[in-house]
């Protein structure tokens, strides 16, 4: 357990990127959700780790060091919650996945088959973070375990699937991104008008499902 501000206490699990230290972690954040401590504000979790903010004007971190320890004890890797599984349409290659060539190249097969190969596995949503709703997924096959690009792009279009060593991700929105763009889904994964703006929760499963470009067209205009 890591003091990080006057504000802020770090708890960490572990240090590998695993499936049950990830549980250890959410399990712990639905633990101090449901516990009613005074003076907090929010938990954020990681793979690893979660960091908890409180009001340092109802508590300090001493006390809620206390609360969280307890807490922490009582840790079990069992799901907090239901998974869900998300299947998610991706448009591989072309316009939508400018890097999929190089993808291919580094794992030694074709576009088509490098494609196929990233929607063969489900992936773990370990964590949201760098942009709203911006989930990174667990963990891709070996041979496509790419790393970033050495210059990140100015601009990545909302949808697009990247990425960055053995990880894959969804930019739920458009910004500046070093990932290697692969794809590009039409799916829509954050929206305020939605009563639950997060489409992907940590904890969740992803199935990618290869499209072609008429498709994405299609089912784009549909949630336009």
């Amino acid at each position: 357990m890591i003091p990080l501000s006057e504000f802020a206490v770090t708890v960490e699990f572990g240090a590998t990127i695993d499936l049950r230290t990830n549980e250890l972690v959410l399990a712990f954040t639905a633990a101090v959700d449901q516990a009613g401590i005074s003076g907090l504000l929010e938990i954020v979790p990681t793979y690893r780790s979660a960091t908890v903010y409180f009001d340092p004007l109802l508590t300090d971190a001493v006390t809620i060091m206390k609360d969280l320890r307890a807490l922490t004890m009582n840790a079990t890797a069992t799901p907090s919650r239901p998974s869900l599984t998300h299947t998610i349409p991706v448009w591989y290659g072309g316009a939508a996945g400018p890097d999929l060539p190089d993808v291919a190249r580094h794992a030694r097969l074709t576009p088509e088959e490098a494609g196929e190969l990233h929607a063969s596995v489900t992936y773990r949503v370990f964590m949201l973070g760098f942009s709203p709703g911006f989930p990174y997924l667990g963990t891709v096959p070996a041979p496509l375990a790419t790393p970033r690009l050495p210059t990140p792009r100015k601009h990545v279009a909302a949808g697009s699937v990247g990425i960055a060593g053995s990880q894959t991700g969804i930019y739920p929105q458009a910004s500046p991104g070093g990932w290697r763009i692969i794809g590009r889904t039409p799916v829509v994964l954050f929206s305020l008008h939605r009563r639950k703006p997060f489409l992907l929760a940590p904890g969740d499963q992803v199935q990618f499902v290869p499209i072609e470009e008429e498709e994405f067209q299609q089912l784009s205009g549909e949630q336009a």
